[in-house]
């Protein structure tokens, strides 16, 4: 069995070069947030994929290259998978040329219980007994499962956020587990960007719509973007509004969000914001951090 480090999991890909995840484990251990990280790094996951299509998928994820080239299966005691043997299929796909890291979770029994009990659910194997009957019951048929698995995840101390992270570290590839960051600039004539993140406005700069020689151009050209920023108090502005997307850079990337969108914005978004947004992502790369410029509203006036 692996030890479950990311050096023993990365890059173990099929004859295709496709990498190929199975998840399984308990109800209640967390499959789904494994399937929602997985998706975050970059997997196309399939949740309770009956046995019979287990190798169709991996073939499938085959020929399509690189438009699939990570694919998770989540596989859970709804699947017909577990009447006859998840071992033997994980051993028939390798066969085929199609090898599958199996990740298990679990969780201690009383925890379990306490998950179904906030949700008010009742254990897929539960049947006309207690939660503890079904858990005990999915434990059995899950034992080979469990022993032959590549990597267990023991979510009993584990909040979501923590499982996702967990599951990032493993498989996540290093420019997909960063937050990506949009310096976007905008016109406030047009309309607030309803997916921003923050709200920056750089309508206390003076304006090159009202310099003859600059109206024409845009915030992308150097002699704008030159007298945009030699403005009293602009590049404090931009030092200051980078600061702050740095500082709160790490908290989002702990709460899961992959994206970030600062939205700067002026009157028209042609001149002011354009500068300042490209001058922000540009600073923002210097911190390390994945950030480009994308302005909304260039081109309409």
């Amino acid at each position: 069995m692996s030890d479950g480090s990311p050096s023993s999991l990365a890059g173990e890909e099929t004859s295709g070069g496709s990498e190929l995840v199975v998840v399984t484990g308990l109800s209640g251990g967390g499959r789904s947030t494994v399937a929602r990280a997985l998706e975050n790094v970059g997997f196309y996951v399939v949740d309770n994929l009956p046995q019979a299509l287990l190798l169709d998928l991996a073939e499938l994820a085959s020929r399509a290259g690189g438009a699939v080239r990570r694919t998770a299966m989540v596989l859970d005691v709804r699947s017909r998978v577990f009447s006859t043997d998840l071992a033997g299929a994980i051993r028939a796909l390798a066969e085929r040329g199609y090898p599958a890291q199996v990740v298990f979770v679990d969780a201690e029994d009383d925890v379990l219980i306490r998950r179904f009990e906030s949700v008010r659910r009742s254990h897929p194997l539960q049947g006309e007994g207690r939660l503890a009957d079904g858990i005990a019951a999915e434990r059995k048929l899950l034992q080979e499962a469990r022993e032959s698995a590549d990597v267990i995840i023991d979510t009993t101390h584990l909040n979501p956020n923590q499982l996702r992270a967990r599951v990032e570290e493993l498989f996540g590839e290093e420019d997909t587990r960063r937050l990506r960051v949009t310096v976007l600039s905008f016109g406030f004539k047009y309309g607030l960007p309803p997916d921003a993140d923050f709200v920056l406005d750089a309508r206390f700069l003076p304006n090159p719509h009202w310099v003859p020689s600059l109206r024409e151009r845009t915030g992308r050209d150097a002699d704008v973007s030159t007298y945009v920023l030699g403005r009293r108090g602009a590049r404090t502005f931009v030092e200051t509004c980078t600061r702050l997307v740095n500082a709160t850079a790490p908290g989002f990337e702990r709460e899961g969000k992959r994206y970030m969108t600062v939205a700067v914005g002026c009157t028209g978004g042609k001149h002011r914001s354009v500068a300042i947004a490209e001058e922000m992502a540009r600073r923002l790369r210097q911190l390390r951090l994945a950030a480009h410029a994308h302005h909304r509203d260039l081109g309409r006036e």
